[in-house]
């Protein structure tokens, strides 16, 4: 029997575990902006800014949608490779 890992339970774990790191990060830079990271942040999210809560928004959904992106890849991938292992 094949058990195959579900897209949307993946699609959510891998989003908000992103979206939290990203919330932790910026939350980090504040703190302590002699280690600021905020430099990558632009270069991975596009549009984001350093200054705005309209930016903090935008780069927390970009890290939802990257979340999403690595669940719609893997877990199809995953179903596809697994299943030939077993059968």
């Amino acid at each position: 029997m094949t058990t195959r890992v579900s897209l949307v339970a993946v699609g959510h774990a891998s989003s908000l575990f992103l979206a939290i790191s990203f919330s932790l990060c910026v939350g980090f830079d504040l703190l302590f902006p002699e280690q600021a990271m905020y430099q990558s942040w632009r270069a991975l999210l596009p549009g984001f800014e350093w200054i705005s809560w309209g930016s903090f928004l935008l780069g927390l959904v970009e890290s939802y949608g990257y979340g999403w992106y690595f669940a719609l890849i893997w877990v199809p991938l995953y179903n596809v490779f697994s299943s030939r292992d077993r059968g």
